[in-house]
Formats: structure tokens, C-alpha cells, sequence
């Protein structure tokens, strides 16, 4: 059995003389999110359409939990996906949509419940939805029947800071909680940054950097960095969160510089205070995503 839930191997998709994605090679692991980044025309809605075997491919395979997906087309009960704009009947309401989803599947789904989750008028017909609550509905429509894998296209496309910060908490409980895997794209590199374990660069078809958060911080050369009453409580706290001195932490100057579990900086602080070490300086080193971005695509 494989250790992953879904992997490519050497996909690639002719569009007459354009090849939109060429020897595309993931291994995607239980649990974990994922995010596909890249500039317009660099085929990550084309990559995830032949991983929902949506497109067919010009040579190469996809695997889903272990099995061929050409073979065994039944692996797509346990994926959820979004892919470019939502698609819905448009005079029919958002409870009768999900309905016929939930009819498809042959699953029996509380819809009135998701729709209430997403505070989603389920008597609101689909024409009547502004662009956000159009995506409220799909991001909907692809979790309700409780997937284990999810391959979303620019999710949060259209939600308001409210939207996106929700939809970001519910993907990291997904993901942190109950094990499912997410694969997504996005151009909101702010985003991605915090909502993504690893982050895969992909231009003109090709990956051309996989890179985890962690690895990508270091790369920046970001860190936090505490100045504290109490170092070597500091230090013993932080082992028991499960960081590793001189891996995920070094002490210099009598400071301590962390520097994976990065977006947790806020609940270190917390932690040290809470235990009775005074925090006398935060400091916040974090070169720019955009920059690395813009300079890996060159």
C-alpha cells in the first residue's frame, strides 16, 4: 500500500501545438495541504482537471488512494473539487442544488445543515447569489458528502476577509482534525502562506519548485525571535510543543530565534506568558513571499 493519497506520474496534456502540463509528478500524503502556485496560464486548472479525470491526458496516470483512477472511477466518491467558476442551476434554489448532488452520490447528506454552516439562504435561488456566496455554495457542495481528498481551484475567489478567514480555519481543521488531504490553488500568495503545509511552484506546465513552509522560511531566512526573563523555560516549553533545538530553534545572544511552526508566533507568546515568562521583545524577520515568488519565476 501506498503512503499517498494521490499521485501523478508523468502527466501531460497536448492542446494541438500547446502543451499545458508536461511530466507532472505529485505525491500528495494524508493529511497535509497543498497549494498549487503558479501565474495565469501556468496549468494548475488544467493539472487538477485531469487529477478529477475531468480531461483526459496525453500520457501519464493518476493515482487516488492506491488505485488507477481510469480503472476505478469509484475514487471520486471520497473527493470533493471545485474547479474554476461555480456551476449550479441557476433558477434552482441552493438546497435543490445540493439535493440533485446528494441524489447523484446516492448519499444521504443533511444539506440543511451545510447550507446553515456556510449561512447559506437555502430558499435563494442560485441567479441571486453574489460571487461570493456563489463560492460559499460550492466550497458547500464539495464537503458535504464528507470527502477524504479535496482538489479546489482558487477556493477563496470572491469571498470577503470575513469568508476567507472562515473557509481557511474549516480547511486547517479538515486537514489537522480529521486527516483529509487538500490540494489548492490560488493567487493570493498572503493565503497560501498561511493556510498551506507545502507549497508547489508550477510555470509554463512544469513544477519547478516543491518546497515545504518550514523549508521555504528558512530559504527566506524568517524567523521570530523572543527576548525573554526566562530562556531555559522557554527552551523546555518549546521542546514540549515538539520542537527540536538547533532544528526548529536556536538560542544566540540569549535570544531565541524560531524558525519552523512559523504562523504560530502569536501562541508562543501566549505560551511564555501564561507560564510566567515576560516577553520583553518580539521580533518579526519575514522577507517577502511575493519577492521569492516573482524571483523563482524569472
Amino acid at each position: 500500500m501506498s503512503s499517498y493519497v494521490l499521485e501523478t506520474e508523468n502527466l501531460k496534456k497536448d492542446f494541438k501545438k500547446i502543451t499545458a502540463v508536461e511530466s507532472l509528478n505529485l505525491k500528495l500524503k494524508k493529511g497535509k495541504i497543498y497549494a498549487l502556485v503558479g501565474p495565469n496560464g501556468a496549468g494548475k486548472t488544467t493539472a487538477m482537471a485531469l487529477m478529477l479525470n475531468i480531461l483526459n491526458p496525453t500520457s501519464g496516470k493518476v493515482k487516488i488512494f492506491d488505485k488507477y483512477s481510469k480503472v476505478h472511477p469509484e475514487v471520486y466518491l471520497k473527493v470533493g473539487s471545485i474547479i474554476e467558476n461555480a456551476h449550479f442551476y441557476k433558477n434552482l434554489t441552493a438546497y435543490e442544488n445540493l439535493k440533485i448532488l446528494s441524489l447523484l452520490r446516492n448519499d444521504d447528506e443533511d444539506i440543511e445543515d451545510i447550507l446553515n454552516y456556510f449561512s447559506i439562504n437555502s430558499k435563494k435561488k442560485f441567479k441571486n447569489f453574489s460571487l461570493g456566496m456563489k463560492q460559499r455554495l460550492a466550497i458547500a457542495a464539495s464537503l458535504m458528502h464528507k470527502p477524504d481528498l479535496l482538489i479546489l481551484d482558487e477556493p477563496i475567489n470572491g469571498l470577503d476577509p470575513f469568508g476567507i478567514i472562515e473557509v481557511r480555519d474549516i480547511f486547517k481543521k479538515l486537514s489537522k482534525k480529521y486527516g483529509v488531504t487538500i490540494l489548492i490553488s490560488s493567487h493570493i500568495l498572503s493565503e497560501v502562506e498561511e493556510i498551506a503545509d507545502e507549497l508547489i511552484f508550477m510555470k509554463s506546465g512544469k513544477i519547478i519548485e516543491e518546497i515545504s513552509k518550514e523549508e521555504l522560511y528558512k530559504k527566506l531566512g524568517s524567523f521570530v525571535e523572543f527576548e525573554v526573563s526566562n530562556i531555559k523555560l522557554a527552551i523546555d516549553l518549546l521542546k514540549k510543543e515538539g520542537l527540536k533545538e538547533d532544528l526548529d530553534f536556536k538560542v544566540e545572544n540569549n535570544k531565541l530565534k524560531i524558525y519552523s511552526n512559523f504562523n504560530k508566533r502569536s501562541e508562543f507568546n501566549e505560551l511564555f506568558v501564561n507560564n510566567g515568562i515576560k516577553v520583553n521583545k518580539l521580533y518579526l524577520a519575514n522577507e517577502s513571499l511575493e519577492e521569492y515568488f516573482n524571483n523563482i519565476m524569472r
